[in-house]
């Protein structure tokens, strides 16, 4: 089925990284990893002719699932997405305590097969799997079908006709589905067809990608040896039960960090190359991909130069397009259409947005109360890109109404903020704060004790605002340079009365990737009610620059 109706294009030039990228020479394409320097997660990729096709995890974002396209393996484009939201139920729309932080979609599959584009994953605040499908991959919300048990880092096999999925953690497992994937087929039998080692594991086989090539049955997986990175692992077979030989086929630190590179897929070119998309956890910016060649030696896959992962080299393939998993926005739509770098955190609400209502402008309409940014509806994010970046935005906030809260804010588990609040009398204050979720994954009574502490948020700055119109600024640091004085992974909030003249606050964030939330930081535009709805604020645009 199809659900919603959140509609988003393309409409705005890319604006690419100087740290990242690739240069034309003789039809081939020089790679400088990362691909780009923004969270892409758990991706898998296709080819269909010569199109490259790319998936990734987006959890709590909707829409979700982005396909990303790329005729050169390097320069990858939004062109789609699988859904625009999972479930219309309190969990997405935010209400009655719930929500679906660090959870949602996870790890896609990505597959064509007679003319039908296939993804398979798991929603894991629902223990279910979502298969949707559709003949034209360029076009967003796909059709589902629903299956009532969780595959975890899930991969499909098309074999003859039938349909595989091989899922797990620690132990891979092997059932049959469906030949379209709507269901579990009549009678099929689970069976686990890989036991990773138990023993000297900080984590045991995940991220399962399957393929059949050659005589090979391959599954490549992660896990992390202790004392070790984590590392990609190949298992094979000639038979799809096995059993299975394994070898590590990537493993090390990369590019100044001690964090490996591993989980995705490998795909191979028209031209016959081999190349793989693999990420690497690159701190508060997320789980940045990078393109890792691909060489078979004794029938195996082995990646990087010779297992180690490579910053540099060329592709066999001519330079194309650009990469573009983020940018710039000025507002300027004809439509009630947005951009799709662009996505909300969780479920939309359609009737509290507008593009056109204000011509070159985006409103965010009160039309429920919420008791802080993370439980407002309708925040609009972007990812942040490494290894420095600034947001900027100008907020015009005329239609805000007694106890509304609007500005941008750095957004993930720790969080600063920096906007307008409305009092009861109408008066507007300029408010910048740091909130560091103190509760956050520790023992039920631990938590408790930790919400009766004193408030986790600590203010900054307070001051009077006589105008309506104010600029606002959050700088990201992941990656210093030699001669910056701040530590990695730190953010910081300016503000302006005139557009020009700029003012620091004496703040700092300590940005962390953490666990309950599992992304990396955005930055998103917010504007809520805390007493009564019917207030909006308006952006002018949204402006996003390496620096």
């Amino acid at each position: 089925m199809k659900t919603g109706r959140l509609f988003m294009v393309i409409t705005l030039a890319a604006l690419l990284t100087s740290a990242v990228g690739c240069t034309a020479k003789n039809k081939v394409t020089e790679c400088i990893n990362p691909l780009t320097y923004t969270d892409v997660p758990d991706p898998d990729l296709i080819r269909v002719g010569d199109d490259y096709y790319m998936i990734s995890t987006t959890m709590y974002f909707c829409p979700g699932a982005p396909i990303m396209h790329s005729k050169d393996l390097v320069h990858w484009e939004i062109v789609s997405y699988v859904y625009d939201y999972l479930n219309d139920d309190d969990v997405y729309n935010l209400r009655n305590g719930r929500n679906a932080y660090g959870r949602g979609q996870w790890a896609a599959s990505l597959r064509y097969v007679d003319g039908t584009y296939y993804a398979l994953f798991i929603a894991n605040d629902q223990g279910k799997t979502y298969v949707y499908k559709t003949k034209d991959i360029n076009s967003s919300f796909w059709e589902r079908s629903v299956i009532d048990r969780p595959f975890h880092d899930a991969s499909m096999l098309f074999e003859d006709g039938r349909l595989f999925v091989v899922w797990g953690n620690g132990d891979i497992r092997i059932i049959e589905l469906e030949p379209d994937g709507s269901a579990i087929k009549a009678g099929a039998e689970e069976k686990i067809i890989i036991e990773s080692p138990r023993q000297g594991y900080n984590l045991r086989a995940e991220g399962a990608h399957i393929y059949h090539i050659g005589d090979y049955y391959y599954i490549l997986v992660i896990d992390w040896p202790s004392g070790g990175v984590r590392t990609e692992t190949c298992w094979r077979s000639k038979d799809l039960y096995g059993p299975y030989e394994s070898k590590v086929i990537l493993s090390g630190p990369f590019d100044g960090r001690g964090d490996g590179v591993a989980q995705g897929g490998i795909v191979q070119t028209q031209h016959g190359d081999w190349y793989a998309v693999m990420f690497q956890d690159h701190g508060a910016v997320g789980r940045i991909p990078t393109l890792q060649p691909v060489t078979w030696v004794d029938g195996w896959p082995i990646l990087g130069d010779d297992t180690k992962p490579v910053k540099q080299f060329t592709v066999n393939l001519p330079e194309s397009g650009e990469n573009r998993t983020w940018a710039s926005d000025e507002f300027n739509y004809k439509k009630e259409e947005l951009d799709l770098v662009w996505q909300w955190n969780h479920k939309p609400d359609n009737s509290a947005w507008s593009v056109t209502e204000r011509k070159g402008w985006l409103r965010l309409k009160t039309s429920h109360i919420a008791t802080g940014v993370m439980d407002a509806r309708n925040t609009l994010t972007q990812r942040t890109v490494g290894p420095r970046c600034y947001s900027e935005v100008l907020l015009d906030a005329a239609g805000m109404k007694p106890g509304d809260r609007a500005g941008i804010i750095a957004f993930q588990s720790n969080y600063c903020t920096i906007g307008v609040e409305v009092a009861e009398d109408g008066s507007k204050s300029l408010v910048a704060m740091t909130h560091r979720n103190i509760g956050r994954r520790r023992p039920p009574q631990q938590a408790q004790a930790a919400q009766e502490q004193p408030n986790p948020d600590t203010e900054f700055l307070r001051m009077p605002l006589t105008q309506d119109k104010v600029w606002l600024k959050l700088r990201y640091v992941f990656t210093p340079q030699a001669d910056d004085t701040v530590r990695p992974d730190q953010a910081f909030m300016s503000w302006s009365l005139d557009g020009k003249n700029w003012t620091e606050v004496d703040a700092v964030l300590q940005m962390s990737f953490t666990l309950d939330y599992f992304t990396g930081y955005r930055t998103g535009l917010y504007n809520y009610a805390t007493t009564a709805t019917g207030g909006y604020a308006d952006f002018d645009y949204f402006r996003q620059e390496i620096y």
